[in-house]
């Protein structure tokens, strides 16, 4: 760990980072779903399903979810009847995720608060570790990968849904403008919550480019790592294998 990692386009002390992203999603948690759809016009719900078909999640098998409180991840891996545990670092963000789970009907699902640092499940138990929108939120990112590596059973397979770097000309110029300006003041508007809004958008330009943050994954442990852009790379999937 460095001495300062970012909080958007500030860099701060390790603990104020994940002091204040805490603050974030406890603010937000309630309009996760509004905060999603200003972020992405409503598309999260195609990436998110397209992400669960990647991860081909079967039944029988151990999945854990990581900063999946909401459950919007969670419901989707469920439906294969493999058994899912859910894990948040933020409370407020498990209890939306309960509160729609029973809502839904949707039983079986292991709720856990966990932070993704320092994973207190055993070596080698999971077959699967899925992570959406939840790693450019980390406060250190190599060791969250490296627990991620910890957990996973010997053929388990990492796979993560992240926003990213936009290579598409003329659209990363749009895009950049829409984040920026628009979505703060639609924060605002949905959950009187600018400033959270405000902190998302700047975390996705401040995370690690597609090349970049496969080689992290690379250097955590994984092989055969790849990155499958969405969008010209306005999201991504990254995945690994260990072996």
């Amino acid at each position: 760990m460095t001495d300062t990692v970012s909080f958007g386009y500030e860099d701060v002390a390790p603990e104020e980072k994940t002091r204040r992203v805490g603050g974030v999603f406890a603010s937000v948690a309630k309009n996760y779903d509004l905060m999603n759809d200003a972020m992405s016009g409503g598309m999260h719900r195609l990436w998110k399903d397209r992400f669960v078909r990647r991860v081909k999640p079967r039944r029988g098998e151990q999945i854990l979810d990581m900063a999946g409180g909401t459950g919007d991840i969670a419901f989707r891996l469920a439906e294969s009847g493999a058994s899912i545990t859910v894990a948040d670092i933020n409370p407020a963000m498990l209890e939306v995720g309960m509160e729609r789970a029973q809502k839904r009907g949707i039983d079986g699902l292991v709720w856990t608060e966990a932070n993704a640092e320092v994973l207190t499940f055993p070596d080698r138990f999971f077959d699967a570790y899925t992570i959406a929108f939840g790693i450019r939120n980390v406060t250190d990112i190599p060791k969250a990968l490296r627990e991620a590596h910890r957990v996973l059973r010997r053929g388990g397979r990492f796979f993560c849904l992240e926003f990213s770097t936009v290579e598409w000309p003329g659209f990363a110029e749009v895009y950049d403008a829409y984040s920026h300006h628009l979505v703060p003041k639609l924060g605002q508007m949905l959950a009187g919550d600018a400033d959270s809004y405000k902190y998302l958008i700047e975390s996705i330009r401040r995370f690690p480019p597609m090349p970049r943050f496969e080689a992290m994954i690379g250097e955590a442990g994984f092989v055969n790592t790849r990155v499958e852009p969405i969008m010209g790379g306005l999201v991504a999937i990254h995945s690994g294998w260990k072996i």
